[in-house]
Order: structure tokens, then C-alpha cells, then sequence
């Protein structure tokens, strides 16, 4: 049977290829973006109790009620930003299946979506399948800075929608707020919708202080805004996110979300509704991550490749033009064969590979393992 395909030119994810190759030659992967510690002792308390208390039956299908207002409840606290848990969150079954929602409410054949590249891997294939077409802002090292002036020039009568992310995987930089009051201007007294990826909201260092959409209500009345408990909680497997939005625009994604999962599972969203009753577990983040960032920045002094800088997330660029002219992804494979550490390249963040020479570092990970990868990385010459 012929089988015409929607994705033709994708094939395996450099995520998966990297993985494997650390495995096979028994490598530190600090290519994929997930910890290698647990999550909370007492998170997991309360997830296990409610599932040994018989919360194992659907839940509604936006969410749970009571962590739909836990999260209202942090989103004030958060942002001084009031948001009705009855019609503008839904949980979803983690950040992805939030943005692919979101595209798909809203997307139809022949939509121009613009993206600010490199761009987090899910976007232009969620895109494509829905007949969208993927127009590109690529970034360029090392500041990695938008010009609005250049940007706007991508804006036609065919865009629908725009997909910012801040803290930004994979570059770790954070948009300003000059920055989201740009976009703001340009969006103004448009039909253009604005998905705005914040999964990584509390993880941004230095002082700084997240400029989510939510803070900005001129902006929010045409925007989705997508976030993760699996980044804030470190338990990415359990794939919960949310998605907040006007009214009307959580009507359309209600209507996909409800056809797609229908509802995400019953006993973790007990868990943490009750976990986020104490604001601490995420405020304190910045700071826990942060020392991690310093940690392994500090491991690596001595090395030949340059760390350019990480506001935010847990991911750190590396170049590595002192060292070598490879292509990225070559640097990237022959670093992790001999000198046993993964990375993602740069490069296949684009939908037009960009030879930026540099290389992608999770530092979401134990210091004995950090201490670990910078001993090893240290002897790159």
C-alpha cells in the first residue's frame, strides 16, 4: 500500500541519535533536556496517595478544578495577572501536546507561521501537518538578538500566528521586556495570534525577572501561553503542562484538546494541586538552577570552549571555533565518541542549517556528574 506522508522530511530526531550514540560508547548525555535527579520527596507523596486512594477515573476535560486554581492562584502571585480558571486554563499532557493544540486549533492550509530560529523541534512538523507553512526569523551568534525592523518585514496578510519562546531553548536567552512591547505593536490590530512557549518560566538567573506575556494584557487578548510542570518539578516523564488564554481562544483549543486526549491524568493532577499550595517549590528555582549553571561554568574554566551566556533554561551554548572547523554536528558525534560527552549541534534547530560552531549543554544534572563532564570535556584541544 502507498502511504503518502504529511512529515516526508523528517526522519529521526538528532535527540534520539545522540542518545544512542552516548549509550553505545557509554558517554555522559548532556544532550537531552531532562535531570538526572528525582523530583520532590513530598510531590511524590501526594501523587502516590491519591493513587492509592482511588483518584483513577477521568478528571473534567480542561483539568482538574482544583489545580485549574492553584494555578490561577500562581499566576497572581506570579504575575499580578488575574486569569479565570473556569474558562482561560487547561491542562494538557505536557507542554508539546499544549503547543500542538494550540497550532492546531488555529492553523489551516496555506497560514504562514512565523518562527524565531534556531526553534525548539516541535513547532515547524506540528506546522506542516496542518498544512501551515513555516516562515523563519534566523538568529545569529553569539547575541543572538532580534531586529524588529527585519523581523516585521516577514509579516504578510497570510500570518496567523507568531511563536516566541522566552527563556529560549536551545540558545538560553531571555526576550526583554522592549522586546514583548515590540511584538505587542506590531500584533496590535491584527488577526495575528502569538503562542508564547514559557515552559522554562522560573528558570532565569542573574536577577532577572521573566517578562511573560501575561504581564503585558493588550498582548494577552490575542495569545496562548504554554507552560510545564515537568521543567518546574523536575519530572518531565509525567508530561502535565497547561495552557492559558482568553476566553475565546481557549474555546478553539478545547475544542482540539478535548478530541486529542480529552483529559490528562487524574492522580497526578491531585498531586499537584496540593503540592503547589506551598509557592516556594517553584520560586526557589532560580536560585537551585543557577548554581548549577555557575557550577559547571566554573568546571570548565581551563577549557577551550567558550561558554556563551545563559539567562535562562537549563541548557548553556559552547563554542567550539577555538578548537576545530567541523561541521557542528560532526564536533558534536566525535565529541561524544572520544571524549564521551553528548550535545546537541546548534545547527538543527534551522529550518536552513546555520553554522553558528556551536554546541548545546544540559546542565539539569548532579555535580558529581557535571564535575564529571567538564573533567573530560577540559581535554578538548
Amino acid at each position: 500500500m502507498k502511504v503518502k506522508s504529511k512529515l516526508p522530511s523528517v526522519g529521526t530526531t538528532i535527540f534520539t541519535v545522540m542518545s544512542k550514540l552516548a549509550t553505545e560508547h557509554r558517554a555522559i548525555n548532556l544532550s537531552q533536556g531532562f535531570p538526572n535527579f528525582d523530583c520532590n520527596e513530598a510531590l511524590k507523596e501526594r501523587v502516590n496517595f491519591y493513587l492509592s486512594n482511588g483518584k483513577n477515573q477521568y478528571v473534567p476535560m480542561a483539568g482538574l478544578p482544583a489545580l485549574r486554581d492553584k494555578i490561577a492562584d500562581k499566576i497572581a502571585l506570579t504575575y499580578q495577572a488575574s486569569v479565570d480558571p473556569e474558562t482561560e486554563i487547561t491542562v494538557t499532557a505536557g507542554a508539546t501536546q499544549a503547543l500542538f493544540t494550540a497550532i492546531a486549533a488555529f492553523i489551516q492550509k496555506g497560514d504562514e507561521v512565523i518562527l524565531i530560529e534556531p526553534a525548539y523541534d516541535s513547532y515547524a512538523p506540528a506546522i506542516e501537518v496542518m498544512g501551515g507553512k513555516v516562515v523563519p526569523y534566523a538568529l545569529s551568534g553569539p547575541d543572538f538578538k532580534i531586529d524588529w525592523s527585519d523581523f516585521e518585514q516577514l509579516i504578510s496578510a497570510r500570518t496567523k500566528m507568531i511563536i516566541i519562546n522566552t527563556p529560549h531553548n536551545p540558545i538560553g536567552k531571555t526576550l526583554k521586556k522592549s522586546d514583548i512591547k515590540k511584538l505587542e505593536e506590531l500584533t496590535n490590530e491584527t488577526d495575528i495570534i502569538v503562542v508564547s512557549d514559557e515552559v522554562y518560566e522560573h528558570l532565569i538567573y542573574d536577577g532577572q525577572v521573566h517578562q511573560s506575556v501575561l504581564l503585558f494584557p493588550e498582548l494577552y487578548k490575542r495569545s496562548l501561553v504554554i507552560y510545564s510542570f515537568g521543567k518546574t518539578f523536575h519530572n518531565t516523564g509525567w508530561k502535565v503542562g497547561y495552557c492559558i488564554a482568553p476566553d475565546y481562544l481557549t474555546k478553539e483549543f478545547r475544542k482540539v484538546h478535548q478530541f486529542n486526549v480529552f483529559c490528562v491524568n487524574s492522580f497526578v493532577q491531585y498531586g499537584l494541586a496540593d503540592f503547589l499550595s506551598e509557592p516556594s517549590h517553584y520560586l526557589e528555582l532560580p536560585n537551585f538552577y543557577q548554581q548549577k549553571r555557575d557550577y559547571f561554568s566554573n568546571s570548565m574554566n581551563g577549557s577551550a570552549l567558550k561558554a556563551l551566556p545563559s539567562e535562562g533554561t537549563y541548557f548553556q551554548l559552547f563554542d567550539y571555533s577555538a578548537i576545530s572547523t567541523e561541521t557542528d554536528t560532526d564536533f558534536a558525534k566525535r565529541m561524544t565518541t572520544e571524549f564521551g560527552v553528548a550535545s546537541i549541534p546548534l545547527s538543527v534547530f534551522y529550518t536552513e542549517p546555520i553554522q553558528n560552531n556551536c554546541v548545546r549543554l544540559c546542565f539539569a544534572k548532579t555535580e558529581e556528574t557535571l564535575s564529571e563532564a567538564a573533567k573530560r570535556l577540559k581535554c578538548l584541544t
